[in-house]
């Protein structure tokens, strides 16, 4: 739990991380302000800071004391700089090194997802070195779902129903990472369940307009339609809760993490978990904070006050 209560925290100094150098940069800077405003609304010393490669001299330059991390994708989301904190001995904000680390890969979530009995869906991956050709090959059934494995917020994601899409699939995902996750396609409901201090929140289901909820339907207002509660089965309700707080359980998670499912009734299949949640106007964490009566400044608190280190 936080070392800290609210009164402590009050009288600390808070950096609010933002923007970065991952390609959500501009997403982040969004979740970063709303942020930032909030905390400075319920009385924080917070300041903003736009991380750079230079981010050790930032640190020391706006002495902060806390940091509360609204970076997403690389240098950020994946514990390079929670590890940074750490040696720094400044207290942040959601999930430790290693937890940030194996959620921001999702083979390594799928692996830990094995372990841990949560279904996933079927895969196969390269890493760094490997042929994409020898991967091209061991694929077989389709359609199938590429990614790169180390991105965020559906960037270079492909839907391939043939073996032409297929090969333009893991060579557009191998240009953003030397890691690419070929995924069986589960025709199903997208959900999400947001997971705020080890308890799940109301899920989600997704309805993209354009079918696929991609960068533009996540942030683009009207492109998606949101229905809170989910209007599934009450047992398969349970279940899908239930399985996102066992995910973020096996991968060590923080504070406010989401746990991404398709939803083939009966079967759920947990897809990744997202270590820092957007926190933009469209943004899903605040509406199902919303939904049980948490609003924004009081979600931002929330996790604020469990900042710590050594997690």
């Amino acid at each position: 739990m936080s070392s800290f209560d609210r009164a402590e925290m009050l009288a600390k100094k808070i950096g609010v991380l933002y923007g970065g150098l991952s390609a959500e940069r501009e997403i982040s800077l969004k979740t970063g302000t709303a942020s930032l405003l909030a905390l400075q609304q319920l009385g924080y010393n917070a300041v903003a800071i736009d991380v750079n490669h230079n981010l050790p001299q930032q640190l020391q330059d706006a002495s902060i004391e806390v940091a509360f991390i609204a970076l997403h994708g690389r240098f950020g989301e994946d514990g390079r700089v929670q590890g940074l904190l750490e040696m720094l001995l400044i207290p942040y904000t959601g999930s430790g090194v290693l937890a940030s680390s194996l959620a921001i890969d999702k083979v390594m979530t799928k692996q830990m997802l094995i372990y841990h009995e949560v279904p996933t869906p079927k895969f196969d991956y390269i890493r760094p070195g490997d042929s994409r050709g020898d991967l091209l090959q061991r694929c077989v059934q389709l359609p199938a779902v590429v990614k790169p494995s180390r991105e965020g917020s559906t960037l270079g994601i492909t839907i391939a129903k043939t073996r032409e899409e297929l090969a333009t699939g893991i060579d557009m995902a191998a240009d953003l990472d030397g890691t690419v996750l070929v995924e069986e396609f589960i025709a199903g409901k997208e959900l999400t369940v947001s997971v705020l201090n080890g308890e799940a929140l109301p899920i989600i289901q997704i309805e993209a307009k354009g079918g696929f909820y991609d960068y533009q339907a996540k942030y683009n207002s009207g492109d998606t339609e949101y229905l809170l509660p989910a209007p599934i089965a009450e047992t398969s309700y349970q279940q899908v809760q239930d399985a996102a707080v066992k995910a973020c359980r096996a991968l060590g998670c923080r504070g406010a993490a989401r746990v991404d499912f398709m939803f083939a009734a009966p079967q759920y299949y947990c897809i990744e978990v997202n270590t820092i949640p957007g926190m933009t106007a469209t943004s899903l964490l605040p509406k199902a904070a919303q939904a049980v009566g948490i609003d924004f400044p009081e979600l931002v608190e929330q996790i604020l006050l469990d900042a710590d280190l050594d997690k």
